[in-house]
């Protein structure tokens, strides 16, 4: 449990400063010059970047375990934004902002799967999953505000300095506290699975159609991220009121978190209505005269907060809890390059056609292309 709460700990920090930068990220981009399409392409390249990020944490941590890539992805992220409070011009962001892609995609598959190796028992992977979740939702519950209102006190340099050094802090704090049996047992579970795997198939057990799930809820959410700052124009005036807007998505998440009772129904299931919810949620924004936007925003929450950790436990359940550091990676490649494709195609379609409606469609198309599943066996309870 005390490695749980851990790793909640610093998850918790790095979704902070992630989460805060949501509604600057933009302004920002557009006080150094930068068209739409380029801040398409800057919030596209974060994603791209995770790719060979995500294959090296995949076998890394199923290799060596996970603490070593959690300190190294949250120092050198903090040192990255301390680098990008000094830019003064567009090009530099956009170099920034590829190196910080690729050094945060170690940070998510080594902590999910550090938590996968916590227990068995499917429901408690579930909830661990959830807390995941839930980790993630008060974190991004308050930061956007909280960006928003930093950078209207103090500017955008010394907000991106407060937020590196406190991503540097987090790390050194890993580093001499992620200890302990549960460390040990994942490096010999990785260990094992890594002499024993079968190198003919890289995901054993896991159809490769799965990762259609995190690759359109992710393209989804990249067109959101890139459209809803340009809200009031993307302009300074408008940061503090879209970082209310990404803090009201965070508090609906974190409604439907909150109902432990859903971890005992099927995640393909859930999987599948947060999405048919989530798509609705986008076709709802096309019309914002017709349905305030922050009440489809906190619904959009609700639906986030079932997708999310739904799909990781439908992951667990579908590979049998072997190579979890591959089978989180694998699932970070699908949603980096969905968070990749996403805001750049709504970049180019901004001005011409409703990105909001794409997203909406590629929801549908996702819901009628996944096939059924077949209920996976629970897995024993282990006993102590």
């Amino acid at each position: 449990m005390k490695i749980a709460i851990g790793l909640y700990f610093f998850m918790f920090i790095a979704f902070f400063d992630l989460h805060a930068q949501y509604p600057i990220l933009t302004p920002f981009a557009v006080s150094l010059g930068a068209a739409p399409a380029f801040i398409g392409w800057m919030m596209g390249i974060y994603a791209l970047t995770h790719l060979p990020g995500n294959l090296i944490a995949g076998q890394g941590v199923d290799k060596h375990g996970s603490k070593r890539y959690v300190v190294f992805s949250l120092i050198a992220a903090g040192v990255i934004l301390l680098l990008q409070a000094h830019v003064t011009a567009p090009w530099q962001l956009l170099v920034l902002r590829s190196i910080s892609g690729f050094v945060l995609a170690f940070l998510s598959p080594a902590c999910l799967a550090l938590l996968a190796s916590l227990s068995k028992d499917a429901v408690t992977q579930g909830k661990l999953m959830a807390g995941h979740g839930v980790t993630h939702t008060l974190a991004s519950v308050l930061s956007p505000a909280v960006g928003a209102f930093l950078v209207k006190l103090a500017g955008f340099s010394l907000t991106f300095q407060s937020l590196g050094w406190i991503l540097i802090s987090a790390g050194l704090l890993a580093l001499f506290t992620i200890r302990g049996k549960a460390v040990e047992m994942q490096l010999e579970i990785s260990r094992a699975n890594a002499a024993s795997a079968d190198n003919s198939s890289l995901l054993p057990g896991v159809p490769l159609i799965y990762y259609l799930l995190p690759l359109g809820v992710a393209c989804s959410q990249g067109i959101l991220f890139f459209e809803l700052p340009l809200h009031d124009g993307g302009t300074s005036e408008g940061i503090l009121h879209t970082g209310i807007y990404f803090s009201i998505l965070s508090l609906g998440s974190l409604v439907t978190l909150s109902m432990l009772f859903l971890h005992r129904l099927s995640p393909y299931l859930r999987a599948l209505a947060g999405i048919l919810l989530l798509a609705l949620c986008f076709y709802g924004l096309t019309m914002p005269e017709k349905i305030p936007m922050p009440v489809v925003l906190f619904v959009m929450g609700m639906s986030k907060g079932i997708i999310f950790p739904a799909i990781s436990s439908l992951f667990i359940e579908v590979s049998g809890g072997e190579r979890m550091g591959s089978v989180f990676s694998f699932q970070s490649i699908a949603m980096s390059l969905g968070s990749f494709v996403g805001p750049i195609v709504a970049g180019q379609l901004h001005l011409s056609f409703s990105p909001y409606f794409l997203a909406f469609i590629v929801l549908m198309l996702l819901l009628i292309a996944l096939p059924p599943t077949r209920r996976m066996p629970k897995q024993p309870i282990p006993v102590d």
